[in-house]
């Protein structure tokens, strides 16, 4: 998510962009009615197991229960869509690949979400609100193709593919903060303490709407600035920019649950500087964005 963190939960129009890294699932049948499922990290290496029987959706065995519920939980809501999905009592043997690694939080539970859905042949948003209370931007995002605006108004959510044709995406990076932050219990602590939340969510709308339209870095700078003081303000905590980076000669913005996973680094020094600063400070996943993205690539060479 570029821009509408927290705020999107309160009809901020939010920028999100989708990865090219995701997560892929094959399923064959088997005999049992059970569902064997099985994780893989994106070196190939288990990280999941678990059995579930269909008969009452329980889990039989499993390697973390937490995952193993919410995996149980997610084809609950599937068969409430569905109720042909799964009914002929037959087995399966499921297997999800990831393409990044885990711990870089780039929407594992939401790429889920999505494929799962299209093996029920289901809405990737309706299953997504049938079983969680988030505002849904990275469900939606990780079925695009291209850059998406997504807002939540009164439980109406509309979202468009956009372009998003900046002149310096060789100036922007990705700087993974050795920890990873629960994304839900951001959530509760935004519902729980921010303050002017109404006004929060139009003036990052306002935000989104100028950054579409930004064609240079100085006023790219600017307005993550802007959205980082008003979203720190809101919740009472320091940006990671002030708090780790504040020598920095770029923008840094904290992006989805601040803490953790990623933030955003603007730079316009060289490649090797930048990567340097980061490393000294000891950040070594400094990700480059055409590592991340590749729209803009298709942009470039569409007619």
């Amino acid at each position: 998510m570029l821009t509408g963190e927290y705020a999107v939960l309160d009809g901020a129009k939010a920028i999100s962009l989708p990865t090219k890294q995701g997560q892929h699932l094959s399923v064959t049948n088997q005999r049992s009615s059970d569902l064997t499922w099985k994780s893989l990290d994106h070196k190939g290496n288990v990280w999941f197991e678990a059995k579930i029987s269909f008969f009452d959706f329980s889990v039989v065995k499993t390697t973390h229960d937490e995952h193993a519920e919410k995996l149980t939980k997610l084809f609950k809501g599937a068969v409430r869509l569905n109720s042909d999905f799964l009914s002929k009592w037959s087995g399966f043997k499921a297997t999800t690949k990831l393409d990044f690694p885990i711990e870089w939080g780039l929407g594992s539970s939401s790429s889920l979400t999505n494929i799962v859905a299209q093996w029920a042949d289901v809405n990737p948003l309706l299953l997504h609100f049938k079983i969680n209370s988030g505002s849904g931007y990275d469900v939606a995002t990780s079925a695009a193709d291209y850059p998406i605006t997504y807002q939540l108004i009164d439980d109406s959510v509309s979202y468009t593919e956009i372009d998003l044709e900046f002149p310096f995406f060789d100036n922007l990076y990705f700087v993974h903060l050795n920890r990873k932050q629960s994304s839900e219990a951001g959530i509760k602590y935004y519902l729980k303490t921010a303050k002017g939340r109404n006004e929060l969510a139009k003036e990052i709308t306002t935000i989104s709407e100028e950054i579409m339209d930004c064609r240079d870095l100085k006023s790219f700078n600017k307005l993550l600035n802007e959205h980082e003081k008003l979203v720190s303000k809101s919740l009472r905590l320091s940006p990671m920019g002030t708090e780790f980076f504040s020598d920095f000669w770029g923008q840094i913005k904290s992006l989805g649950a601040w803490g953790g996973d990623f933030v955003l680094a603007t730079s316009d020094r060289s490649e090797q500087e930048t990567e340097k600063y980061f490393k000294d400070k000891g950040y070594h996943t400094v990700v480059k964005f055409d590592e991340l993205f590749e729209f803009h690539k298709n942009l470039a060479t569409a007619p």
